[in-house]
């Protein structure tokens, strides 16, 4: 899964995730648990939860099980970190981008987090600002079979698109 936060990558990945019954190894939580152990806000972690969610998923894959990957991806390097995982383990590799076409919805996706969880620091703006740093699908990831989702579409639909690709 990639997309910016609050474009509805999640609630896609669970319910595909779920319906394929595979694991979802999701980078935010893990985040946030590094944050809520004291780690200071300025140092990578944003980098380690990436590398705690490969290892993870890649014990998932050594089960023989698939994993579904749950991150923003904004960058190169991150999509690239999937790209290899998937190689070393030999397994294919799919990427599921989701956007969310309109702003109003993608701003109340974001303000409504801040009332349910407080401790997530996310900002509409900060969320903006990400936009600029979304970077184009460049590299052995732009390679790989990607469909991208626009969450202003009714879940069940994005849902029955994701698996039908994962399933091609």
């Amino acid at each position: 899964m990639a997309g910016l936060p609050g474009t509805g990558k999640s609630t896609i990945g669970q319910v595909v995730a779920s319906r394929l019954n595979i694991p979802v190894v999701s980078v935010d939580p893990i985040e946030t648990a590094i944050l809520q152990a004291g780690i200071a806000a300025d140092q990578p972690t944003g980098l380690a939860a990436y590398l705690v969610a490969e290892t993870l998923a890649e014990r998932v894959l050594s089960t023989g099980i698939g994993v579904m990957v749950d991150a923003v991806n904004a960058v190169a390097p991150a999509r690239e970190q999937w790209v290899a995982l998937a190689e070393r383990m030999q397994e294919p590799i799919r990427f599921i981008e989701v956007i969310c076409s309109d702003p109003e919805l993608h701003r109340s996706r974001i303000e409504g987090w801040r009332k349910r969880m407080p401790h997530i620091q996310l900002t509409w703006n900060a969320v903006e600002q990400s936009f600029d740093d979304y970077a184009d699908w460049t590299g052995s990831s732009a390679a790989v079979a990607r469909i991208t989702l626009d969450s202003v579409d009714p879940l069940g639909v994005n849902v029955e698109r994701a698996i039908a690709f994962l399933k091609s």
